[in-house]
């Protein structure tokens, strides 16, 4: 009797803002994981703790911390389609629990299972090229914690490399913050305005049709600006273009209206 070789599975970590503003990027992402041959489950589940750990607010970072690692404990791998987040998960948890030995091994095992999408789909599943189509022209920017925290920058290129019709062309500092920043945002609006001004003029000055990220924040930051000039260059998550759900409004676009 041959014996038939389970899925691994992979927890599917939503992140705040696209369940609340997007939730086409999480059935974006599951579409991906799930092609790429993984069992993907959505557990109940709370934000990452990444806004009060960047606020200084240890205590409910950790108390954060905790129910998402219990939530998660059982799964190969844990996926977030947000540096941003992953990054939280991945690099800040083991931090919250340094001088807790019981609770530092179980975040560090955690951590050790955790990417950023992008990442995971090249780095982890050996995924090489995607199934999906776009007629134009995109730039990319690299959001700074998936840049920085978890290396993820030559994955989306490569993959976005593969979708038919698509066109990529870099803009100037594309490594360059875009302002946006979380809490920063708030907590500084003038100097992340000044931020994301520059940014969109690097969208621009490309002649893209499209900015992709990987990071919600970063898009709905980037969209609100390039909005409020005027300009009609759309904004995608990356999970929605490498899973060929392109057809759906961009960021920050208006719905279509329904056809009788």
């Amino acid at each position: 009797m041959a014996v038939v070789e389970s899925k691994k599975r992979v927890g599917l970590f939503v992140t705040c803002l696209v369940d609340l503003i997007r939730p086409s990027v999480g059935f974006a992402a599951a579409k991906l994981i799930e092609d790429a041959g993984f069992m993907v489950e959505v557990p109940r589940q709370t934000c990452c703790g990444q806004p009060a750990f960047n606020s200084g607010d240890r205590a409910t970072a950790r108390a954060l911390a905790e129910q998402v690692i219990a939530a998660f404990e059982g799964f190969d791998y844990v996926v977030a389609p947000s540096g941003s987040c992953g990054g939280q998960l991945k690099i800040h948890y083991p931090e919250l629990f340094r001088d807790d030995p019981d609770w530092l091994a179980r975040a560090d095992a955690f951590a050790a299972k955790t990417y950023e999408l992008v990442s995971f789909l090249v780095d982890v599943a050996g995924v090489t090229h995607v199934d999906a189509t776009f007629e134009g022209t995109a730039t990319y920017h690299d959001a700074c914690s998936g840049l920085r925290e978890l290396g993820v920058r030559v994955q989306p290129r490569r993959l976005l490399g593969t979708v038919q019709g698509l066109t990529m062309k870099e803009m100037a500092d594309s490594e360059v913050c875009c302002g946006f920043g979380g809490t920063f945002a708030t907590k500084y609006p003038d100097i992340s305005a000044t931020i994301v001004a520059k940014k969109a003029a690097n969208v621009v000055a490309t002649g893209a049709d499209m900015v992709i990220a990987g990071d919600l924040g970063c898009l709905m930051n980037m969209a609100g600006k390039l909005s409020r000039d005027g300009k009609t260059i759309e904004v995608r998550h990356v999970a929605e273009v490498l899973a060929g759900m392109s057809d759906l409004p961009a960021i920050g676009a208006p719905p279509r209206e329904r056809t009788p």
